[in-house]
């Protein structure tokens, strides 16, 4: 399959139910639902939504079925991304080449902006009628699942240790992989597994994607470390090198370039191992982890 035209595609459907989905930015209050979608419509690849889609579709169902989940992802993930720029936080001034959400609308209506989106997305993850016909018991499934997957015991738990982290020169490989797993790992793994829920996986379906999810979310923590190191700033959009600037906790910090180079090839070889009892249904999710660790941005 052609990927590029693949996540092209299904980057245009999730954008097109994010325009529909999201307040417009003449309603009140203009300068929140104005923060809001300007972050959202930034440039961003929708790995997560998309993989939430392909996930959905392997397991039997219809992309109709998980959109509304798939952009709820999204809005999640931006708000993560808001607030993760912030300057009590990494203080970053761009993200996706464009200016960060608190350098144009001020900290205030950032923090507002990223604590509206992830209301929003629960908002949307309630609406059944919107989920085309989604058992009521799935839907609640994937609802507690993200909520977990983004809250003190997923990815703002690993924002913390990964602040706290910062600095240290001795840090343990340990604590590394705790980061990587919560902070970025958590949201992708939940993608996948609900897309599975939201497609009506069996439990050996779901077990494959769990595994599969598992996987490409720390390979692609691990190929945006690499990518701090080896890309410019203009292909990843923010400052390169500033991990190494802050002392953040990286692979590469801790077992250097060449070994967590190694490292990401093994977990994406994990991904397909996983996928093999989907057969054919699989081979976006494959892709789609080939392109994780080869991507440019």
């Amino acid at each position: 399959m052609d990927i590029k035209s693949y996540l092209k595609e299904r980057c245009r459907t999730v954008d097109e139910a994010l325009e529909r989905y999201l307040p417009k930015d003449n309603e009140l209050p203009f300068s929140l639902h104005k923060a809001m979608r300007y972050s959202v419509f930034a440039g961003g690849k929708r790995v997560r939504p998309i993989l939430l889609l392909a996930a959905c579709e392997a397991a039997g169902g219809m992309v109709a079925q998980a959109l509304p989940a798939a952009c709820a992802m999204e809005m999640i993930h931006t708000y993560s991304l808001i607030h993760d720029d912030l300057p009590a936080m990494d203080d970053d001034d761009f993200r996706r080449g464009n200016p960060t959400n608190h350098k144009v609308f001020g900290e205030a209506i950032a923090i507002l902006a990223g604590d509206a989106l992830l209301t929003e997305a629960f908002i949307l993850l309630s609406r059944q009628a919107e989920a085309a016909g989604v058992p009521s018991d799935a839907l609640l499934k994937v609802i507690g699942e993200i909520a977990v997957c983004a809250g003190s015991r997923g990815m703002v738990g690993g924002q913390v240790v990964d602040m706290e982290s910062e600095g240290n020169r001795e840090i343990e490989f340990a604590t590394v992989q705790y980061i990587h797993t919560h902070k970025t790992g958590a949201l992708i793994k939940a993608s996948v597994r609900s897309g599975a829920l939201l497609g009506g996986a069996d439990p050996q379906c779901l077990a494959a994607m769990t595994r599969y999810g598992e996987a490409i979310g720390l390979a692609f923590q691990i190929a945006d470390d690499i990518l701090d190191i080896e890309g410019t700033t203009e292909e990843i959009g923010k400052d390169a090198g500033s991990d190494e600037a802050r002392g953040k906790a990286t692979y590469p910090a801790v077992i250097g370039l060449a070994e967590s180079k190694r490292l990401a090839t093994e977990l994406v070889e994990r991904a397909f191992s996983a996928l093999e009892p989907l057969g054919d249904k699989g081979d976006p999710l494959r892709e789609i982890a080939t392109y994780i660790i080869k991507r440019k941005s």
